[in-house]
């Protein structure tokens, strides 16, 4: 579920209920692509196949890193070919191969949290890395085949969206060079835009934009965490004002959702999801770090002072346990709470709060997107049994919600915050309902 269907959705939820117009995304043109084909990837970035490189290393992979973590923590991303294989010493050879750093690497366009990548080959004794532009043209040497003009440009700052043509595609031109489909921008922020670029690239590896495309625009709607497993109950907010008790309580578990994500990143990587899901969670685990310092600056004015989230040291869990934790707190109650908090960017007559809920209404409409890609991900590697399983507690957590939102509010938290009255909130619950889980 990409998160652009959310910000759709979430329109029409509150059109329908609160008859109040909301435009958060703008959809726009797009090259005409014909003759067009999807880049070939693996684990969200252009594959290493059909290259046609200046040498025959005997392997060649790439890898990702994080500028801000330690280089050992860099991760095959596609590999072809076999290590080390015609070393005079193999196991120097691969001791040199798993100990190699870099400080930073070729980066395609991202926003906040990103992996830079850098590719490495082996040929006799000699460990080789490729972590700039300059020797990874070496490398290629004259491109020649539409995989290398698609991994030139990506690692040339370009995004191309390996599931999506619109996003990421790649043809032959008849004078030797290739079109390729790349993006660069986002949609979210006043005056924000994705673009869509048609990029030419030469036989010598030269790049130019030759057309540009707006496929959506942002706006200035731009809620609350998800809760991870072994989270302890916190002690009672001691505040008697209730919008002091509200946001004490947000912050809480928006910290408590910093944990929920680095745990999701470490479970997808134990499971076989893919880097793209990963780097997902971990991404939101900082976004809910500036969640929690927003809301938790709102609790204090407010008189009311947050409490830091206890999180007891859980194993790992099997596949089923996490898809069963993702279905309830992300495809429920986080998607939820995403379009609860474009409600308050919208209704709250609180400036500091409506101007915070802009920011976090965004930010956890990723989130909700994230969590429906997981539940896609997860289903067809569980069994007939399970998947009704995730079901029936999906269910359940959808009448418990709709208990939740049937109590009445404090007038403060629907007039400065921006909550929903319970009549709103169900009109809300209904339209998801419909729409998502049915």
């Amino acid at each position: 579920m990409n998160a652009n269907r959310l910000r759709h959705l979430f329109s029409r939820a509150l059109r329908a209920s609160l008859a109040t117009p909301l435009v958060l995304a703008g959809c726009g043109s797009s090259a005409n692509l014909t003759g067009y084909s999807p880049v070939e990837c693996d684990n969200n970035s252009p594959a290493i196949s059909d290259l046609s490189l200046s040498f025959a290393p005997d392997f060649v992979q790439v890898r990702s890193i994080y500028r801000d973590s330690p280089a050992s923590e860099s991760q095959p991303v596609s590999s072809s070919g076999q290590a080390c294989a015609t070393a005079t010493d193999a196991t120097a050879c691969q001791s040199t191969l798993a100990e190699l750093r870099v400080e930073q690497g070729l980066r395609s366009y991202c926003v906040d949290f990103c992996p830079d990548y850098f590719l490495v080959t082996t040929l006799g004794d000699e460990v080789k890395t490729y972590p700039t532009l300059e020797s990874l043209k070496a490398l290629l040497g004259p491109i020649d085949t539409e995989q290398e003009a698609a991994l030139l440009t990506f690692a040339s700052g370009y995004a191309l969206r390996c599931s999506d043509i619109v996003q990421g595609a790649v043809k032959s031109n008849a004078d030797g060079s290739f079109n390729v489909i790349g993006t660069q921008g986002y949609a979210c922020g006043e005056g924000s835009s994705l673009k869509q670029l048609v990029l030419r690239v030469s036989a010598s590896g030269d790049i130019s934009e030759e057309q540009q495309h707006t496929l959506e625009k942002g706006s200035g709607n731009c809620s609350i965490g998800r809760r991870p497993a072994g989270l302890q109950d916190a002690d009672a907010c001691e505040s008697t004002d209730a919008l002091g008790h509200y946001f004490a309580e947000a912050a809480h578990l928006e910290a408590a959702s910093v944990h929920a994500f680095l745990r999701l990143r470490e479970e997808l990587a134990l499971h076989g999801a893919d880097a793209n899901l990963q780097d997902a969670a971990r991404r939101s685990a900082v976004e809910e770090v500036m969640h929690t310092d927003v809301t938790g600056r709102i609790a204090r004015r407010f008189g009311a002072t947050p409490q830091r989230p206890v999180v007891a040291s859980l194993p790992l869990r099997p596949l089923l346990d996490v898809a069963l934790d993702n279905a309830v707190e992300g495809c429920v109650r986080e998607t939820y709470g995403a379009l609860v908090a474009h409600h308050q960017a919208l209704h709250a007559q609180d400036s500091e709060v409506r101007e915070a809920m802009v920011r976090i209404a965004e930010d956890e409409t990723r989130h909700a997107g994230l969590s429906w890609d997981i539940d896609q991900w997860a289903r067809p590697r569980l069994s007939d049994s399970e998947r009704n399983t995730l079901r029936e507690a999906q269910r359940q957590a959808v009448a418990l919600l709709r208990a939740e939102v049937a109590v009445p509010l404090d007038a403060g938290l629907v007039t400065a915050a921006g909550l929903p009255t319970p009549e709103v909130a169900l009109g809300l619950l209904d339209t998801l309902e419909q729409e998502l889980w049915a």
